[in-house]
């Protein structure tokens, strides 16, 4: 019962006030993966060592960053509680609060802090064994996301140590955009591993709905400094090459699941593929009919049928347009016929999901091969606010997505010295006005989040 929830110095500043309304998950919505299937190269298995293990003060437990290589707070910063990069460390203690309790009670799990359907994601898993330090109560730990130590524990800080032989050892290539994505989203979206999968009953029970932005959130979740040694043993992190992963890795994992028995709740599909606000509506019975939805171009279906939640697709049109043309006009195809076979039955839809999914995967791996420049992040802020996908977001998660893409493509900018700090901080009033439109899911006005986006991409766009 888990989840949702990171490039230090000129980006957290602007992002967090920027992302107030989706940092707010991250109290409730906490990841934590375990290495997942795509994008990661099978590695040996081995155990946990627990976060005791990194803690000393020659390792990452100072309290000051003053480390000869790397900064060595890394653990404060990981449990610091004021900031959004605490949020992992307070996942497991979240489970004693009175909501978590309220939802366990209702689905008749139990004790929250002892359910395995809440600490799939609350806590690091430890299905691979765990050694003496090892606490389930220490949350989302370091091997949450850098893979069991047992095999790298003892070498990685060795003399002559290189980060390759640390992955071949175990250790996750986090710095690989498709790895970090197949990780993260183990519990900020779900897999099939025990835990790790926030269905429509928990979410009616209470648990809070899921939102995940691969770039955004890592840089919430950054613990590091991309200095001079980071760069040489990993190389810098490309924030339009990561996000636009992202949404490809979330088109992929999403449709791979629906694949699944995840994607049926016994007479019915599992509700949790599926939008939101077309079932959560008002309804009214008057003289004159009152429409409450609108209708979306890139989704051929009857009208008044629950759509498939299409947030990523979208975003990921915006990156292929781009990025990777030749691949456009399939993702597009793939996605229409997808959203018209569910309007068949579920097994012509499973095999349009399965095909889409192929697509996803596909565009993954091509957009690890592109670098996004400035150019790239102009071109595709005007690809997200463009008449083609400007008008397919309809929906409350969509639009989520959308003002994220938006915050991280200007990040990109300011990195790639294109837009200054301070043009970025003018800009930011209108993004946050974006923010404010999808506050609050129960408010939700299309057109004026519609609008609110334009604004911040005119901004944006006067400055190219």
């Amino acid at each position: 019962m888990a989840n949702g929830g990171q490039n230090a110095g000129l980006r957290i500043g602007a992002l967090v006030t920027g992302a107030a309304t989706i940092v707010t998950l991250l109290i409730l919505l906490l990841a934590n993966p375990a290495p997942s299937r795509a994008g990661q190269a099978a590695r040996p298995s081995s155990g946990l060592e627990g976060v005791a293990s990194c803690a000393g003060t020659t390792c990452h437990g100072r309290m000051e960053a003053d480390g000869p290589i790397v900064r060595q707070d890394e653990l404060m910063r990981w449990q610091e509680a004021s900031t959004p990069g605490g949020a992992h460390s307070r996942a497991f203690r979240i489970l004693a609060y009175p909501r978590a309790r309220q939802i366990a009670a209702t689905l008749g799990l139990g004790d929250p802090t002892a359910a395995p359907a809440c600490l799939g994601c609350h806590a690091t898993p430890a299905g691979g064994g765990t050694g003496r330090r090892f606490l389930p109560a220490d949350g989302v730990g370091c091997e949450a996301c850098h893979g069991p130590a047992s095999g790298w524990i003892a070498s990685h800080y060795a003399v002559g140590a290189s980060h390759a032989a640390n992955v071949a050892r175990g250790m996750v290539a986090l710095e690989q955009p498709a790895t970090r994505a197949a990780v993260c989203l183990d519990c900020h979206f779900g897999s099939s591993k025990p835990g790790q999968f926030v269905s429509h009953r928990m979410m009616a029970a209470g648990h809070p709905r899921l939102s995940f932005e691969l770039d955004l959130f890592s840089t919430l979740q950054q613990h590091h400094d991309e200095d001079a040694d980071y760069l040489q043993r990993k190389g810098r992190t490309d924030g339009v090459r990561m996000w636009a992963i992202g949404q490809a890795m979330a088109v992929n994992r999403m449709l791979t699941l629906f694949d699944t028995p995840k994607g049926t709740e016994g007479a019915f599909p599992e509700f949790y593929f599926f939008d939101c606000h077309s079932c959560h509506r008002r309804i009214y019975d008057a003289d004159e009919r009152t429409r409450t939805w609108e209708a979306n171009p890139g989704r051929p279906i009857p009208a008044g049928m629950p759509p498939f939640n299409d947030e990523n697709m979208i975003l990921l049109a915006a990156a292929a347009k781009i990025a990777a043309p030749g691949m456009a006009a399939r993702l597009d195809g793939d996605s229409r016929a997808f959203h018209a076979a569910l309007a068949k039955d579920r097994g012509t839809a499973v095999a349009a999901g399965a095909r889409l999914a192929g697509t996803a995967a596909s565009l993954a791996s091509a957009l690890s091969g592109v670098r996004g420049n400035g150019d790239t992040a102009f071109a595709m802020v005007d690809a997200i606010a463009g008449p083609a996908l400007a008008p397919r977001f309809t929906d409350y998660e969509g639009s989520v997505q959308g003002v994220m893409a938006i915050d991280t493509l200007l990040n990109a900018l300011v990195r790639e010295k294109r837009v200054t700090v301070g043009a970025a901080a003018g800009i930011r009033a209108n993004i946050n006005r974006a923010y404010a439109a999808v506050k609050d899911p129960n408010g939700y006005r299309p057109a004026d989040f519609r609008a609110a986006l334009g604004e911040a991409v005119r901004s944006i766009r006067a400055l190219r």
